[in-house]
């Protein structure tokens, strides 16, 4: 039987549940690519990947697929690293740029704008350059590492997971693995769904943690104390209860304003 494949984001974020998968014995049952969050999205739709570290709103899109439980890239506070940036009050804003990379932030953009913000803007997708961006629009969204490394001195700048937070009380969920149900014909599915279960937790004990702190404060040229507090403070890794609920409210917040589809029943590995 072929390996299955792994479509991955090389963003910091993802870093702590990669790591049995790229420093254990976990990587050699698997065939691990990067690339950016919509591409895992269109790489499940199109059947080149099986496995992939999805947007929370490509769930939406892509048919037949199946989530590994208790594992996410959420937030419950300030997430820090998705953000909408400005130099003017985030309200006057007229138009927005729209990160490419992005589905899930997009959806949640136009949500906050529709129900809590003075209503729709003109959104523009563009690759994330803030200058360019900002040259072209009033606003702009940004998303992963270059949104950690934008100084909010020289910005008005609103935290989408904060805002989120604040207008609902629940968490926000940005990402989790699902797999191609037609992937898991003839495997363990709950072999599959541990093992990437066990690298979360693997990745985020301290000393792990601390490991790739230092790594990517380099790869990033951020301070190690911005890196660790991101980690502590701001990235939540796990798809519980609270995170359920806030799931299950964003699919019906994004679907009221057409942002996403109907979302179809959770259903997991």
């Amino acid at each position: 039987m072929s390996r299955l494949r792994i479509s991955a984001i090389s963003y910091l974020n993802t870093a702590p549940l990669m790591w049995d998968f790229e420093r254990g014995e976990a990587g050699a049952a698997y065939d691990i690519s990067y690339t950016m969050p919509s591409a895992c999205a269109r790489a499940l739709a199109e059947g080149t990947a099986d496995i992939g570290i999805i947007p929370a709103a490509a769930y939406t899109t892509v048919p037949d697929l199946a989530i590994i439980p208790d594992v996410a890239i959420a937030a419950r506070r300030a997430v820090r690293s998705i953000l909408l940036i400005s130099k003017a009050p985030i309200e006057t804003a007229t138009t927005v740029a729209l990160d490419n990379s992005s589905m899930t932030s997009v959806a949640l953009t136009k949500i906050l704008f529709a129900k809590w913000l003075g209503g729709a803007r003109e959104y523009v997708a563009m690759a994330p350059n803030l200058d360019e961006m900002l040259g072209r629009c009033d606003a702009a969204l940004l998303i992963g590492d270059p949104a950690l490394q934008v100084d909010r001195n020289r910005y008005v700048t609103l935290d989408l997971g904060e805002e989120w937070r604040e207008r609902t009380g629940k968490p926000f969920v940005f990402a989790f693995w699902a797999i191609r149900r037609q992937a898991l014909t003839g495997r363990d599915a709950r072999a599959i769904a541990a093992a990437f279960r066990v690298s979360r937790d693997h990745g985020i004990k301290p000393e792990n943690l601390e490991t790739i702190t230092q790594e990517w404060s380099r790869r990033l040229r951020l301070p190690v104390e911005t890196i660790r507090a991101y980690f502590v403070q701001n990235i939540h890794y796990y798809l519980d209860p609270p995170c359920l609920e806030g799931l299950a409210l964003f699919y019906r917040y994004g679907a009221e304003i057409g942002a996403l589809p109907e979302a179809p029943e959770l259903r997991f590995v």
